[in-house]
């Protein structure tokens, strides 16, 4: 166990069929049902891959404020957002102050065709539209497009667990997720200098919007979860692992029978040093339709939530949370 309630499960256990992988689904299945979250080892992500997208992104933040701006994100789907850009917070209609924390996002269109495989349409340009790359450090867009295409593996191999864990066929999900909209969002939470506004976090509370998150973190401590009983509890650093949590559309699947947690990013007492983490948000298809699985509904349990297409779910949430 990583801790008392999230589950540490080795992936590279997973590579066969048999009584090894028949556990992991059903360990699997468990962290999703009681709390959302497991950490992950054995994942496959090589160790170079890991180091130079943090590196790279590292420099990028450490340059002139002037220098970060010119690449300035549209949408918050691609390129550079400063501090107080958004309040994740207000995806569940608290209002806080903004955030504490400066990202740098990309997604997968800077292939024209992959974009319209993907969905794109009149009016949906911006949500489509490429990558916007800095001038510098050397490198970003190497890095960045590594580690994507391996979260991309990794949350495949994830969805395929998942889906035996629910009692699906191994590939139920393929269909919906084959042209998927998932962002790499890499996170820095800048050193604390001065005080904050009442209220305001690093992260404000909230939970995931898509299918799923993969998180690496800089070990750096603030990174809580919210029990069912509303105890906030402290995410562990555990060497070599990866954070997997579940969002709202992998809930709304699966008719609320797995759960899409709150958590946040807090200022620990007496640590004001910068943090760092890359979240990989595993969306499904733009116009995949989410609605209830046929293994989570019964006489007696109908579906609870109504169908919804992923983009037309995540384009509200970012009306939502963006000043």
């Amino acid at each position: 166990m990583a801790s008392e309630h999230i589950p540490l499960v080795d992936l590279s256990r997973t590579l066969e069929p048999g009584p090894a992988r028949d556990l992991v689904v059903e360990t699997i299945g468990v962290a999703c049902r009681d709390i959302g979250f497991l950490i992950i080892t054995g994942h496959g992500v090589p160790e170079p891959v890991l180091r130079n997208i943090e590196g790279t992104a590292r420099q990028f933040f450490s340059l002139p404020q002037e220098e970060k701006m010119r690449s300035r994100t549209t949408s918050g789907f691609r390129g550079y957002a400063p501090a107080g850009h958004d309040a994740l917070a207000r995806s569940r209609d608290v209002r806080t102050p903004p955030d504490l924390c400066e990202f740098f996002a990309v997604n997968r269109f800077d292939d024209p065709e992959a974009a319209r495989r993907a969905g794109l349409r009149q009016g949906r340009e911006l949500f489509f539209s490429p990558n916007i790359w800095p001038r510098s450090p050397a490198g970003f867009r190497a890095a960045f497009e590594a580690y994507y295409a391996a979260m991309e593996n990794l949350a495949d191999q994830l969805i395929r667990l998942m889906a035996l864990a629910l009692g699906l066929e191994e590939d139920w999900f393929e269909s919906k997720i084959r042209e998927h909209v998932s962002n790499l969002t890499v996170n820095h939470y800048p050193a604390l200098s001065a005080s904050v506004e009442p209220g305001q976090l690093r992260r404000g509370a909230h939970s995931d919007w898509g299918s799923l998150t993969i998180l690496y973190h800089d070990g750096a401590p603030g990174l809580q979860v919210r029990l069912p009983a509303d105890d906030w509890i402290d995410v562990p650093a555990v060497p070599g692992s990866l954070v997997v949590n579940l969002g709202d559309l992998m809930a709304a699947w699966t008719n609320d029978r797995w759960v899409s947690t709150l958590h946040r990013v807090v200022i620990p007492q007496d640590h004001h040093e910068d943090r760092f983490s890359i979240a990989f948000f595993h969306q499904p298809a733009y116009d995949a339709l989410i609605e209830c699985l046929p293994t989570c509904t019964a006489p007696g349990n109908p579906p609870r939530h109504r169908p919804v297409t992923s983009g037309e779910w995540i384009q509200s949430m970012l009306d939502k949370t963006i000043y």
